[in-house]
């Protein structure tokens, strides 16, 4: 009798054999690639934190998106970085604000790629906090989610084909889905950032988005890291008030969470691969510490095999120019 860790050293002999019993496979269809829309004209602006992501204007945008395109990424979700900020987020109700012109003008050139916009008011806050403040300094949650979900059919008016709310707060799932039914919009899916964890990987998107809050955190309304179970109640609320899709954001730390939720709900599972996990590698790449390379597709693969459905990821480009080479990792 043989021993069975000789049938998996056969299973493992020959490159061709280990890619025919592959159990996890990534393709540039797994792929939302990251866009930062910047107000003014004729603007494309490193992120000195985040190596290769850069801030566009509409202007500029479809450099970036014609490249996207060419490789196959199916989808982008784009977050708008308005000129004025004031205590209520009230440009991000703007209907010829920065992310309502670049839906529009991606949708025109191209109508079969999925354009996802981030539904928040951190972005468009003096504050950058995520809702509309009381007097206490505490976000006042009613009140934001009235703002919110008309955030979210300014979207839908210029032809986003996905909302992603990422406030965290309660009941927005079902505020914005009955204001897209009552406006027509109800094949406007929904996103919903669901997991989201108040997290320290978030800091090079902060400098990107320009949303780092002024004074305390978000931790009153995003969730305790040390926390699994609460992953489930938040995923199941925001089932239940209508998402299609739900998010757990960041991807890496978290990939127990992912795969928790993955055999729980039979429904579209996305993971935000995010900026500090992105900046991390390119640092370490920079310094010669890792194969850059090597590491962005493992970590991109862990983060599908632990069972993702789709990845938001700044890696997308890179990720999707090495499979389109098929090279091997």
């Amino acid at each position: 009798m043989q021993f069975p860790e000789l049938r998996l050293r056969r299973l493992r002999k020959s490159p061709t054999i280990r890619d025919m019993v592959r159990e996890t496979m990534l393709t540039s269809n797994d792929f939302i690639y990251p866009l930062f829309i910047i107000h003014g004209k004729n603007k494309k602006e490193e992120i000195k934190s985040m190596p290769g992501i850069y801030r566009y204007s509409v202007d500029r945008i479809m450099e970036e998106v014609d490249e996207i395109y060419e490789l196959g990424i199916p989808a982008v979700i784009l977050f708008g970085i308005p000129e004025k900020k004031d205590e209520h987020g009230s440009s991000a109700l703007d209907d010829s604000g920065e992310v309502q012109q670049a839906v529009k003008k991606i949708k025109k050139k191209y109508p079969d790629m999925v354009v996802i916009t981030d539904v928040c008011l951190c972005e468009y806050t003096s504050h950058g906090h995520c809702g509309i403040l009381t007097k206490s300094g505490y976000v006042d949650n009613d009140a934001t989610i009235e703002v919110l979900a008309k955030e979210a059919l300014s979207h839908a008016r210029a032809g986003a084909d996905i909302v992603a709310p990422s406030d965290m707060m309660d009941g927005r799932v079902l505020a914005i889905r009955e204001k897209l039914d009552e406006h027509g919009y109800e094949n406007v899916a929904i996103l919903s950032y669901s997991v989201k964890y108040a997290s320290a990987f978030y800091g090079p998107f902060r400098d990107a988005a320009e949303s780092a809050p002024a004074f305390g955190d978000r931790k009153s309304y995003q969730m305790d890291p040390a926390n699994i179970r609460e992953a489930i109640r938040e995923a199941s609320l925001d089932i239940d008030e209508g998402a299609d899709m739900i998010m757990v954001k960041p991807a890496l730390s978290y990939l127990d969470v992912i795969s928790l939720l993955a055999e729980e709900y039979p429904f579209p599972l996305v993971a935000y691969n995010v900026s500090g996990e992105y900046s991390m590698v390119k640092a370490a790449g920079k310094m010669g510490w890792i194969d850059e390379k090597k590491v962005m597709m493992e970590i991109l693969l862990s983060i599908k095999r632990a069972g993702a459905d789709l990845i938001i990821t700044y890696h997308a480009k890179e990720a999707a120019k090495l499979l389109r080479e098929n090279k091997k990792f």
